[in-house]
C-alpha cells in the first residue's frame, strides 16, 4: 500500500470503538531500492513510544501506560504513524480482563500489519526513565560549507585518518515528513570502527538533511547506507533518537555487527 492512501495529512474522526484495520502498512522495498545491497539495512530495530495509551478495565475504569514497540528491521513493513496513533485512540473505551490481553492484543494486529514479530512492553507513567546522550557531540565542528538535501559526496575521512572506535551524535537532524511537509528533528548516533572519519563532513552531511523529504526509518536506512558505501567502517551504528509528534516518538536503529545492537534509550528532549 502507498501512503498516498493513508490518512496521513488528512482531516479525519477519532475512533471511539476498537478498530484493528485502521492500521495502515507502508511495504520498505521502494525505499530500499538504491542500497538493497547494503547488509546492515535489514539489521535492527525500529523502536516506538507510544505516550498516549489508554484503555478500560473489567470495571470500566480507564487505564493508561507509556508503551514501547519494537518493530524489526526485517520486517516488510512499517506502520505509518498516524493509523498507528488512531489505532491506539480506538482502544480507549475497550475493556481488557488484564494489561496481558491488551498487550496480546496489539502484538498480535501490530504483527499481522507489519508480517513480522511485533512486541510491545508497557511502562507505568512515570517509569520510562531520561538518558543521556553518550559519545563526542560533533555539533560544535564548522562544516566547510552547508548544503539542504542529503548529499553523500559531502562525506570524508580525516586527514590523518587513523583506525579507531568512535560513537558521535548530532542533535541537529532535521527532515521533513513526505506527505505533509512537517519537519521531523532528532538525534542522530553514529557508532563507528575504522578510518578516522572528518567530523566536520559528518556534521555537514546530517545537516544536508534540513529540507529533505522522508520517513524516519527511510532517513536512518539512507545515513547508514552513505556511510558505509563511503567512508567503508568496518563496523557500523545509525540511531536516531526523534522527537514525538502526535503522542509517537520513532527510533530507527540500523547495525553492520548484531553484536553492536543499543538498548533502546528516551532523550529528554523526546
Amino acid at each position: 500500500m502507498t501512503v498516498e492512501l493513508s490518512l496521513l495529512g488528512k482531516e479525519t474522526d477519532y475512533p471511539s470503538t476498537y478498530q484493528p484495520e485502521i492500521l495502515f502498512p507502508i511495504a520498505r522495498l521502494a525505499s530500499r531500492e538504491n542500497y538493497a545491497q547494503v547488509e546492515g539495512i535489514y539489521q535492527g530495530k525500529d523502536w516506538w513510544h507510544v505516550f498516549e495509551i489508554s484503555w478500560l478495565n473489567t470495571k470500566g475504569i480507564p487505564q493508561v501506560a507509556i508503551g514501547r514497540i519494537t518493530l524489526p528491521a526485517t520486517s516488510p513493513n512499517l506502520i505509518e504513524s498516524k493509523s498507528l496513533k488512531l489505532y491506539f485512540n480506538s482502544m480507549n473505551f475497550t475493556q481488557f480482563d488484564s494489561k496481558e490481553a491488551f498487550i496480546n492484543t496489539v502484538e498480535k494486529d501490530l504483527s499481522k500489519a507489519a508480517e513480522a514479530d511485533v512486541k510491545l512492553d508497557l511502562f507505568q507513567v512515570d517509569d520510562l526513565a531520561i538518558s543521556q546522550p553518550q559519545g563526542l557531540c560533533i555539533d560544535n565542528q564548522e562544516p566547510d560549507y552547508l548544503v539542504n538535501h542529503p548529499d553523500a559526496s559531502l562525506l570524508s575521512l580525516d586527514q590523518n585518518a587513523q583506525d579507531l572506535e568512535i560513537q558521535m551524535y548530532s542533535h541537529l537532524l532535521r527532515s521533513n515528513c513526505p506527505v505533509t511537509g512537517q519537519p521531523d528533528w532528532g538525534t542522530v548516533f553514529i557508532r563507528y570502527q575504522g578510518k578516522k572519519p572528518c567530523y566536520r563532513s559528518v556534521l555537514a552531511y546530517i545537516i544536508s538533511y534540513r529540507q529533505h523529504n522522508g520517513f524516519h526509518e527511510q532517513c536512518v536506512e539512507q545515513i547508514f547506507a552513505d556511510i558505509w558505501q563511503n567512508l567503508k567502517p568496518e563496523k557500523l551504528m545509525v540511531y536516531a533518537t526523534y522527537t514525538r509528534r502526535g503522542g509517537l516518538d520513532i527510533n530507527p536503529c540500523r547495525v553492520s555487527d548484531e553484536s553492536w545492537m543499543p538498548s533502546p534509550i528516551r532523550l529528554a528532549r523526546q
